[in-house]
Parts: C-alpha cells; structure tokens; sequence
C-alpha cells in the first residue's frame, strides 16, 4: 500500500504588530529613562526619611567627595566639584569664568569640558587639563577639585562657579550632594560660602530610608 503524502503548509506569522510594539517601548525608554552621570569619585549619600525631589533640569549640583580619592588613599579632606545639567548654561558658565580669570580656551578645549559630566579643577589648571588625554582627565580629575580658599579677600573659585551660574540663569536651582562619610565641617564649610552668598535655598540629595533602617 503506497504512503500517503501529506500536503506540507508553510506557516505566515505577520510580525509587524510586533514590530511597531517594540519600536514603541524603546521609543518610551528612550524618552523617559534618566542616564546615571560618571562622578569623578563614588558617593554614597546618606539616608533621609524625605521624599522631595531634586528637579531634573535647569540643576547646579555640587558634589562632595569623601575624604579618601577614588584609588582609596586619604586625602585629608572632601573636595569639591559641580555639574551641570543643561549644556547651554554649562557653557555659557564656563565663558564667564574664563573671562574673570582672563583665561583664554580653545574651541575643542570649551567642546570637552562640555562633554563632560562633571568639573573640578582649578581655574589656573584648567587649560593644561582640557588639553590632555581623555584617560589622563580620568584619573587626574578625583585629585582635584575646585578649591574653597578665597581669591585675594574676595570670592572663592567655588562662589564664583555658583555666582556665574545664576547670572547665566537666575532660575538655576542648587542641589548638594556629599557621601555620608563626609566629614561635617568639609559640608559645613560648603554650606557657609553658599550662605554667604544668600544662597540659602538648595536641595540635599539623600537616599531614602528604608523601613528598619537605622
């Protein structure tokens, strides 16, 4: 008796639909995700019980390192660096800055700081630093940091960083950040120039206390 054959049926499964809902979910992501920024030296920020939000844009955040660099080695005290969320106001802030400092930067010197996430070098360093290597920033940057001491009995370098940034935009908001093991009079001493500077409005960025946390 001969086999009987079975007529074979090729299966179509339509994939557009698929398609178009995936293109929308990374479209969604895109769009909506907040991209973590590379910090020159790991924070980790203490816990608070309040659950107000730092705004998302228009932010002047200055960061506070512990006192140990990101190799671990001591360093005696916090330093200080900032960033800035909008690139506009990041570069209209560095122009100001060059200009009180009489300091004169290249196009691709002024494309790099505003390429980076964060800065904290001295305004005196800060030509020679925009001109090395990206991996020679990398590692010099978390032994810097922009310095407190006042310049001649006037503002220090970290007052003018905040003074140029609101006159670049008043409606800058302030956010300070430091690691929990951060010495107190390191935040403190941060505070007091951001006070003397009738800064007193800034937000506190903390991690939020978990039920059973100490």
């Amino acid at each position: 008796m001969g086999k009987v054959k079975i007529k074979k049926s090729d299966v179509w499964i339509d994939m557009t639909p698929m398609s178009d809902v995936m293109t929308l979910l990374l479209t969604f992501f895109m769009l909506t995700s907040t991209f973590v920024k590379n910090e020159p030296v790991k924070v980790n920020t203490p816990g608070s019980v309040s659950e107000i939000k730092v705004p998302e844009n228009g932010v002047l955040t200055i960061l506070v390192s512990p006192q140990k660099d990101a190799a671990g080695k001591p360093t005696g005290e916090g330093q200080v660096f900032m960033s800035i969320d909008n690139t506009d106001l990041l570069g209209n802030t560095l122009d100001g800055m060059a200009t009180n400092f009489g300091i004169t930067l290249a196009a691709k010197q002024k494309e790099t700081f505003k390429s980076e996430s964060t800065f904290g070098v001295p305004m005196s360093e800060l030509s020679a630093y925009l001109a090395s290597p990206a991996k020679a920033r990398q590692k010099e940057l978390p032994t810097k940091g922009i310095p407190l001491d006042s310049i001649k009995g006037g503002m220090s370098e970290f007052q003018q960083w905040v003074d140029v940034a609101r006159h670049a935009n008043e409606n800058v908001k302030i956010a300070l950040k430091a690691d929990a093991s951060t010495p107190y009079k390191t935040v403190k001493r941060v505070m007091s120039e951001l006070q003397d500077m009738d800064e007193s409005h800034y937000y506190m960025i903390t991690q939020l206390k978990q039920q059973g946390d100490e």
